[in-house]
């Protein structure tokens, strides 16, 4: 404190009663949110108790994280400390969701040794807003349904083209790494070509009668009924596999056909592609019964000859 009977302090003894440094004090003095009161005769900034009050409300701010005009509103009344707060809680929440989604990215870098081509497609795709994954989901599906839609399954156009990709604001490593490695997967053509083979043989397949759900239907008693065969220990080549064939297919069926779609529609990535979807929704995916499906192919291929 000076000593001219004011009571004011230097800004020296400001810093020391404060425990602020004298250039952060001047600094903020320099741009408005610190006013001096006074200046002494030698030209040096002065300041009263009100001040080093005003001094404690910035450095609360400041470590809080708002910036200078943000602070200059509050002490300016122009804003309310708890408008400013929501505001600044707002923004926070979306500095947040980024550093999650380049913790994410980052991880997923870190596993696959990425290069870093890979690296910025990764980051890209993880960085797309709802609109454009939505956008990506349905190229694909409708490259998948061109010319088809009339004729295959309705459940199963449904689930393809309705598939919903929710990945959240505040997603985990494992929920972005499902979504680059999903994103990637779609834009395959090779992929693509495969699930059209599939939508393709399923439309070929139905005649004008068969009811909607059929697809599925027929899917959910192969895993029955393999599943069954598999858990009395028959073996696929085995004489008593027939019956189930039997029950499964019809005592007339044409085997060879039935063989060729269940290998276009059933294989590494389409259960892949279901899997991933699942993950980025933040669900377990469902158990894709590769083995019994794998026991229905063996045991008509035997069958068959193919």
């Amino acid at each position: 404190m000076i000593d001219d009977g004011t009571g004011l302090l230097t800004i020296g003894e400001l810093a020391r009663a404060t425990g602020l440094t004298v250039r952060t004090i001047r600094y903020w003095s320099d741009e408005g949110v610190l006013p001096p009161v006074a200046r002494s005769p030698g030209g040096y900034r002065l300041y009263d108790t009100a001040s080093a009050a005003r001094l404690e409300l910035v450095r609360t701010l400041r470590e809080l994280g708002l910036g200078l005009d943000a602070v200059r509103e509050v002490l300016a009344g122009e804003r309310t400390v708890a408008e400013v707060a929501a505001a600044h809680v707002v923004a926070l929440d979306a500095q947040i969701r980024s550093l999650k989604v380049t913790r994410a990215v980052l991880s997923t870098v870190a596993r696959r040794g990425s290069t870093t081509e890979e690296m910025t497609l990764m980051n890209k795709l993880a960085r797309l807003s709802a609109a454009e994954r939505r956008r990506i989901m349905e190229e694909f599906a409708a490259e998948v349904f061109h010319g088809v839609d009339a004729t295959v399954d309705p459940d199963v156009e449904h689930r393809l083209r309705h598939t919903l990709v929710d990945l959240p604001d505040d997603p985990t490593p494992e929920q972005v790494d499902a979504w680059v490695e999903l994103a990637e997967l779609v834009r395959d053509p090779q992929f693509r070509a495969r699930m059209r083979q599939m939508v393709e043989f399923n439309a070929r397949g139905r005649g004008p009668d068969t009811p909607p759900g059929a697809t599925m239907w027929f899917f959910k008693r192969l895993v029955e009924l393999a599943g069954r065969a598999r858990a009395e220990g028959v073996a696929p080549e085995a004489p008593e596999a027939e019956p189930f064939l039997v029950e499964l297919l019809g005592p007339d069926a044409d085997r060879a056909a039935v063989l060729e779609r269940l290998e276009a529609t059933f294989h590494t990535e389409a259960n892949r592609y279901r899997e991933l979807i699942a993950l980025v929704n933040g669900r377990d995916p469902r158990p894709a019964h590769a083995e019994d499906f794998a026991w229905a192919v063996a045991a008509l291929r035997w069958r068959t000859g193919g």
